[in-house]
């Protein structure tokens, strides 16, 4: 660790950037850079020791184990696990001896509690640190405390291009609302935002001078660190550049998960991936590259036209047209910025950090930030948690309620929301792995206790999660009233995840007695409440999913009393609830039912080639208050892009025209013809994700992998790279001899196979409850193919 000055602070405040641990001779050094509002600076926390927990029983076993090493120390507690097991603490002085112990403890058969979690971590999770911090100096000596701090970060978003097989760095671009450069490899003449340099060594030592003068908190950018970062680590070592890119001006650092999935690491910095950041936020899309989701938030895209062949005109431009190749460049930098700044980002992972304790740049962490919430408050109430997925199993817990749907086309058919159904059931139900101990314990109170599925017990006053929860929730209603949206979705994603904690095998909270009781009382919430409804009102209820009713009105019903009885029905619901659980359990409901959408027409469609309804698919027309409507699909051919887009328009267009009683066999007779015509080729494109390398499927090979092969070996024949690895999508089509891929397309489409797995099956979907028949319809069009 080099020898960084200490500021002279006496008390300030700022917002965590990195965490590192490192060992040194006293023990573990923690070293936290923190965001101040004037200044970036490290806070270093030295003679520091890991700590995990191993049963008592156990000791003795494991002292005759670890007898060869040195560096540890066994500690009694005053903690027992989940299972009333007393405990030691196992503390390490170094974290290389720490890990060799937990890789011996492993094949051992020693349990372990807590081992997987980083001292970095623990030593903010502990005392309540989330984001913001209050540090006080006494000398040498820091106390961090937990503080409410709005950051100000300093966000450098950067771009490469390369060549075809990223084997050389063409340009570097910068961009900032203050900053924008381009560095450029090769000779032309200067300008405040194009530089040009003589050598892609010259290159990268420019591209770490720039980050040095910029002093940026925060990189963002596109697939920015599988590609950007993975590029200028490869180029920097084969040319020996250091990328001295950290604040402590050591090397970057890039590491690979076990997943495959890279992680960048640099004191001081952190790196954001807009994918993985507008996943993390829920976004969802249909392609995640960068031109299509600009398209879709900005309504604009890349400065080169032809975004399909972007990688020769990238080549193009670097030889005949340096200067238009530095504005693409730098078009891209500032589409991930602005980006981040429509989908507010940066402050949805501000409020996730303060809500969570989880770093800015941690993908995903669900599980984390369940720990980082509730590990300390169960420390404090006697306990560690279990060992990883060692909780009751084998009790079959099944996921969300899906009800078995009645078939039709309707009119007038009400949606009923549970808001938020599953935080509201481990609120009402008092749910919690601590809860559930104490519940069990021998001793309790009778009338302390309230009963889950799968023989639970909980205790009704000693919980943890319940009390999270309702803070979470009341946060989430303010954040609503002030219009924080990103808190709000940031508060949403939490509550929902923890569930997943509970109900997931690879999560240290796992017990199907929790999960169960989580799931089976949603399955019992939802059941009752369309009893409910049909006995009290008489209307049917012809879908139920998670946490939802479909109410059918008759299709009668007059349409400008149809939200007035939604909200009657809510309201009658809610109130039943209150007296039900009341009664049956002497509790507080906090479930809370709205009324959520009227559909003046509705499909439920049947499974195709059965009279059976379908599950988590409908098509639906959506009458807003004011009279307008609007199309909404679900689960349908609309909604997936593994159909082509002849048939998701085709869907639409065909489903919009029957719910608003307009003509709609011209409609596809028209389309029948234009297909036969060769009129709709474009429409016919298959586009498909491989979830593992194409050399992986010896078996079975499906029709995407086939064009993919395909595609393959034409690369090979043009001495190019495949763009095609695991998570690629490829885009092909069915020709008379079968799948290919688009770019190599050469012989004629398969329009039979369209009429038959594309037009038919959307069609057939809805024209079977119109009394009509497909092959009646389109006879004539059929025998010219």
């Amino acid at each position: 660790m080099p020898n960084l000055d200490q500021p002279k602070l006496k008390s300030t405040t700022g917002f965590i950037l990195t965490r590192q641990q490192q060992d040194s001779q006293a023990g573990v050094l923690l070293t936290y850079w923190v965001r101040a509002a004037d200044q970036v600076f490290p806070i270093t926390i030295p003679n520091q020791e890991t700590v995990f927990f191993v049963l008592d029983a156990q000791v003795e076993t494991l002292q005759r184990i670890l007898a060869r090493f040195s560096g540890w120390r066994l500690a009694k507690l005053a903690l027992t696990d989940l299972n009333y097991q007393g405990v030691h603490g196992l503390y390490c002085r170094s974290l290389k001896v720490m890990r060799q112990i937990v890789d011996l403890l492993r094949v051992s058969g020693i349990v372990m509690m807590e081992e997987d979690i980083r001292l970095t971590d623990r030593f903010l999770m502990e005392r309540f640190i989330q984001g913001g911090v209050s540090i006080t100096q006494r000398a040498d000596q820091f106390k961090l405390r937990p503080a409410e701090v709005s950051p100000r970060f300093k966000i450098l978003s950067i771009d490469l291009e390369t060549t075809m097989r990223a084997d050389k760095i063409l340009s570097a671009a910068f961009y900032a609302d203050d900053f924008r450069l381009v560095l450029m490899l090769g000779e032309g003449e200067d300008s405040p935002e194009l530089k040009y340099v003589s050598s892609e060594k010259a290159l990268l030592l420019a591209f770490i001078n720039t980050v040095d003068h910029y002093d940026p908190d925060i990189f963002i950018g596109w697939n920015v660190v599988g590609f950007d970062f993975n590029v200028l680590k490869a180029r920097a070592d084969a040319l020996h550049v250091s990328l001295r890119l950290g604040r402590d001006k050591q090397p970057m650092q890039l590491h690979e998960s076990g997943q495959g999935k890279l992680f960048v690491r640099m004191a001081g910095r952190m790196v954001l991936d807009g994918i993985d950041t507008l996943k993390g936020a829920t976004y969802q899309f249909e392609s995640f590259s960068l031109e299509n989701v600009s398209r879709q938030m900005l309504d604009r895209g890349k400065l080169i036209d032809h975004v399909d062949v972007r990688g020769d005109e990238i080549q193009r431009l670097f030889r005949d047209d340096k200067a238009a190749l530095a504005r693409y460049n730098l078009e891209d930098c500032k589409l991930v910025w602005d980006i981040f700044e429509k989908a507010n980002l940066i402050n949805y992972l501000i409020e996730r950090a303060r809500l969570t304790g989880l770093p800015l740049d941690k993908v995903g962490g669900s599980a984390a930030a369940f720990d980082n919430q509730y590990l300390p408050h169960l420390h404090r109430k006697g306990y560690v948690a279990p060992e990883y997925a060692s909780g009751v199993s084998g009790l079959g817990a099944p996921g969300g309620y899906v009800m078995e749907s009645r078939p039709g086309l309707y009119r007038h058919v009400l949606v009923l929301d549970f808001k938020s159904l599953y935080p509201s059931i481990i609120r009402t139900f008092k749910i919690d792995p601590y809860g559930l101990a104490e519940g069990l314990k021998e001793g309790a109170q009778p009338e302390d206790l309230l009963p889950g599925f799968n023989h639970a017990i909980f205790s009704r006053s000693k919980t943890i999660l319940p009390e999270l929860i309702e803070t979470l929730w009341a946060a989430r209603d303010q954040a609503k009233q002030v219009n924080n949206a990103a808190l709000s979705q940031a508060i949403k994603i939490i509550m929902n995840s923890f569930y997943g904690v509970l109900g997931s095998n690879v999560c240290r909270f796992y017990d199907q007695r929790l999960s169960s009781s989580i799931t089976l009382r949603g399955h019992e919430i939802l059941t009752k409440t369309g009893e409910c409804i049909e006995e009290n009102f008489g209307f049917k209820v012809i879908y139920g999913d998670t946490d939802s009713v479909f109410v059918w009105l008759g299709d009668d019903f007059p349409v400008a009393e149809a939200n007035a009885k939604g909200e009657a029905l809510a309201c009658f619901l809610n109130r039943w609830w209150r007296d039900n659980l009341q009664q049956r359990f002497q509790i507080d409901t906090q479930l809370e039912i709205e009324y959520e959408t009227h559909y003046s027409r509705f499909l439920m469609p049947t499974i195709r080639h059965s009279e059976k309804g379908s599950k988590k698919r409908y098509a639906g027309l959506k009458r807003f208050p004011d009279g307008t409507e609007r199309m909404v699909f679900k689960g349908l051919e609309n909604v997936r892009t593994d159909w082509t887009p002849l048939a998701r328009e085709l869907q639409e267009q065909l489903y919009e025209r029957v719910f608003k009683g307009q003509a709609w066999k011209p409609l596809l007779k028209t389309v029948v013809e234009q297909l036969k015509r060769g009129e709709l080729d474009t429409k016919l494109v298959y586009r498909k994700r491989i979830r593992q390398g194409l050399d992986q499927y010896v078996k079975n090979k499906p029709p995407h992998v086939q064009a993919g092969l395909k595609a393959e070996r034409a690369y090979q024949q043009m001495d190019q790279p495949t763009p095609y690895r695991s998570g690629s999508y490829i885009e092909y089509a069915i020709t008379i001899n079968g799948p290919e891929p688009i770019e190599f397309l050469s012989s004629s489409l398969d329009y039979q196979h369209y009429l038959e797995k594309q037009i038919r099956p959307v069609a057939e979907a809805i024209m079977q409850f119109l009394g009509e028949d497909f092959d009646d319809l389109v006879a004539p069009q059929i025998k010219l193919f």
